[in-house]
């Protein structure tokens, strides 16, 4: 290596570990100025720094009295220093023979003192100096060399905690992307299991409606258990994991809470083994109506009986409800399952409720289930701001409770229209749908109700289908060739300019994609595999012309009212400025997108979260943040065509609302 300045022996390792810090070329930053400040004040000089010597130059991180980023390594002091592991002092320049003919030193900087602090790192390389600079002869006593020691071990201290803090981003960065990951394949995967899921649970939900000797019956009834426990498992799963990305709400609803616990224990009285007794205790001041989620109730209720059911094979299992509380506006109910059953190990209590965690490792085998039953009861009380409890005793048996708080039900109960039979008429309906199966499935039901039905294999279909003929509302799978579910949908209001009730099917699961059915235009929404009621209630419900059909978004102009003080000028001007330019964004956002051109996707979304933000529209601006994240990473993911799809959507209703309000 042939250079006009000495170099270390270990000069490519030093030369490594100051690459590990990613410090050259960065922007200003106060921790390094407030030390090259206190140098400078604890010496008494004007000139101190804190600079990173490479190849070839000396880089300043932080200077007083130099006014430049860097100097050429080859005239510089400190390229001696970096020699040394200890300070460097040179008290006077003019009687050093190494220095005194020095450019900085007869002209320049005009340096008549030196005092240079290696910055050593951890594993013993100088990666760079800190200095304190005089024109003057000067003489550093022992408090203000050990100042300078400590100083130089601090800007080192804050190199390795900024790297290990850019390493737990990376680490984060990795972990975030690993669960979305997950949660896309679990999605995807549901697709895939709930599309042959579908045709195997409707028709022989239709062949059970047929006639059928006794060994036919009893065999279909087994093939409709089978597929009802296969689609528990698929919905535990995608629970679990909407649970954890924050993307399950706890609904709020009347219901009648008696009916409710009568449902579940008529569901599952079918359970129950011969030696066990299996009773219901209602308290008698039970109301009858109160508000919140009676699906997730249900949902508790039956994993945690259905366990006790299962694990108990002689004695009781008793369900009992009480209300413990009352206020003005609320109930407090308490819940307990208690059976005699087979019990949980003392030493497995505190994990019961871990995913994948059951009482004994032979109980998965023995008993079956995914190990997630008890996981998501935990979760889903939590969500209710609650928690559940346990007591139990080996082969004695256990019992679980929890308290869960209601609303009031204050409005007047109407009566509802029976969904399970047809008094709508004659209607027609257009089907877009590619898989054979799903069609012939749909065929059936919808002519069992009476309705006709029209089937298009892709929505390129279904457009010239619904231009050519008059529907009465359009079911539309969001998976299919040509153009998916959510394009036809938008080419159907946004250029037929039909207002046709359109109800969403699909096995496809992913995080926010009932929300994303309303965005585009949809007016209900009916996962796979469907009930034949469930599908009637829906298309009942898009029928019912005094219903609301659609979730119309709103915009929150209060930041930006609050931003105006008064100024309405300034707001419609703020307003204009983000139809102008949000549409045009969103469009750069897609080609980008399409490009996979990463570094265009991430400024883009950046800038769009900005405008979004001052709109408070969090939910686009979240969509932004995770394309942004993505795009920094340089891996895009099925969530973020997911993403990038809602942001679409939700931009094109809010531009449309900000015109009708102005």
């Amino acid at each position: 290596m042939n250079k006009d300045f000495p170099i270390p022996d270990n000069e490519l390792q030093r030369l490594a570990a100051l690459k590990r810090y990613n410090i050259l070329d960065t922007l200003p930053d106060n921790a390094f100025d407030d030390a090259t400040k206190l140098v400078s004040y604890i010496c008494g000089v004007p000139i101190a720094h804190i600079s990173f010597i490479d190849e070839n130059r000396q880089w300043f991180k932080s200077e007083i009295g130099i006014g430049i980023s860097e100097v050429p390594r080859e005239i510089t002091f400190c390229r001696y220093t970096i020699l040394d592991t200890e300070m460097v002092e040179i008290n006077d320049t003019h009687l050093n023979e190494r220095f005194k003919d020095d450019p900085n030193v007869t002209g320049g900087f005009n340096v008549r003192f030196y005092a240079g602090v290696p910055l050593t790192t951890p594993d013993g390389y100088n990666i760079g100096t800190l200095c304190a600079v005089d024109h003057i002869v000067k003489k550093l006593d022992e408090n203000q060399k050990n100042a300078l020691s400590i100083v130089a071990k601090h800007v080192i201290a804050q190199l390795e905690l900024s790297t290990k803090n850019i390493e737990l981003k990376e680490q984060r960065k990795i972990a975030e992307k690993a669960v979305l990951a997950r949660d896309s394949f679990l999605a995807n995967m549901s697709h895939e299991i709930r599309t042959p899921l579908n045709a195997i649970i409707g028709f022989t939900d239709l062949l059970a409606q047929t006639e059928l000797d006794e060994m036919q019956r009893d065999y279909i009834e087994s093939v409709q258990i089978a597929g009802e426990n296969l689609l528990l498992i698929v919905n535990d799963i995608l629970d679990l994991s909407k649970i954890e990305s924050g993307n399950l709400a706890i609904e709020s609803e009347p219901f009648n809470i008696k009916k409710t616990l009568k449902h579940v224990y008529n569901l599952l009285k079918v359970k129950v083994q011969n030696d066990v007794e299996f009773d219901l205790f209602l308290d008698a001041d039970l109301p009858d109506m109160i508000i919140g989620d009676q699906g997730r109730l249900n949902q508790i209720l039956v994993n945690l009986i259905g366990n006790s059911l299962k694990f108990t094979s002689e004695g009781a299992v008793t369900v009992s409800v009480k209300k413990t509380e009352e206020t003005d506006d609320t109930y407090s109910l308490k819940f307990s399952v208690k059976d005699t059953g087979i019990g949980i190990p003392k030493n497995k209590l505190k994990t019961i409720f871990e995913r994948f965690t059951q009482g004994e490792e032979s109980t998965t085998r023995t008993f079956g289930g995914t190990g997630l039953g008890l996981s998501i009861v935990k979760q889903l009380i939590e969500l209710q701001k609650s928690e559940i409890h346990v007591k139990s005793e080996l082969n004695r048996g256990s019992e679980f409770y929890f308290t869960l708080t209601y609303k009031k039900n204050t409005t007047v109960s109407l009566s509802l229209k029976s969904t399970s039979q047809n008094d709508l008429g004659k209607l027609k309906i257009l089907l877009c749908e590619d898989n054979i199966l799903n069609q012939k499935l749909a065929k059936s039901v919808i002519n069992n109700f009476g309705f006709d039905l029209d089937i298009a294999n892709n929505g390129e279909e279904g457009i010239e289908l619904l231009s050519k003929n008059t529907y009465d509302l359009v079911l539309m799978d969001l998976q299919m060739p040509v153009k998916d579910g959510y394009q036809t949908t938008e080419f159907i209001r946004n250029e037929l300019k039909s207002t046709i009730p359109i109800v969403a099917m699909t096995a496809h699961s992913l995080v926010g994609e009932q929300e994303r059915c309303y965005k585009v235009g949809m007016n209900a929404y009916v996962p796979k595999p469907f009930k034949q009621a469930v599908l009637l209630k829906a298309i009942k419900t898009v029928m019912d012309t005094d219903a609301v059909l659609t979730k119309k978004r709103t915009v929150d102009l209060s930041f930006l009212e609050e931003m105006a003080c008064g100024d309405e000028n300034f707001k419609k001007d703020m307003i204009e400025i983000f139809l102008e330019k949000i549409p045009e964004q969103d469009a750069e956002l897609q080609e980008a997108f399409k490009n996979e051109d990463h570094e265009t996707v991430k400024k883009v979304a950046h800038n769009m979260k900005s405008s979004l933000d001052i709109f408070l529209l969090e939910d686009l601006s979240n969509c932004a943040a995770i394309l942004e994240q993505e795009a920094s990473a340089g891996i895009f993911t099925t969530e973020s065509i997911d993403k990038i799809e809602i942001l679409h959507c939700g931009i094109i209703e809010v531009v449309k609302v900000l015109k009708e309000l102005y």
